[in-house]
């Protein structure tokens, strides 16, 4: 599992790529005027690309399995606000399943860079 850069991590293409699926959605006629909501799935999809980012510049393997933690739970938190889009009809069952299951695909890849990174000896990343 080696990248030198967080735009190698597939992770964080994946958490890209479901930012530009949320937007998408955020920007149709029917959704422009949820503000709230807008802003919340955008920034925990955000969360997601931000903390794979950030954490990869840690210093340790346990500063980055926290911000891999944050990333998760946020992957997490648009699955959750993607139920409010379904229930609004803003999205069909179809959209709805497609997007969530690329948002358990990521949390998916962070639990297993988490572990590997958790069973990595080396605790140093400098």
């Amino acid at each position: 599992m080696g990248f030198k850069s967080f735009e190698e991590i597939e992770a964080w293409k994946e958490a890209r790529i479901l930012m530009q699926r949320i937007r998408k959605i955020c920007k149709l006629p029917k959704v422009k005027h949820e503000f709230h909501w807008i802003d919340q799935i955008t920034r925990a999809a955000l969360s997601i690309m931000a903390n794979i980012a950030e954490g990869n510049d840690a210093n340790t393997n346990a500063e980055f399995v926290s911000f891999l933690g944050y990333a998760k739970r946020s992957s997490t938190e648009v699955r959750s606000h993607l139920y409010y889009a379904l229930d609004e009809g803003y999205i069909s069952q179809e959209e709805f399943e497609e997007i969530s299951n690329q948002a358990k695909k990521i949390a998916s890849q962070l639990f297993h860079l988490i572990k590997y990174l958790k069973n990595n000896s080396k605790n140093s990343r400098i």
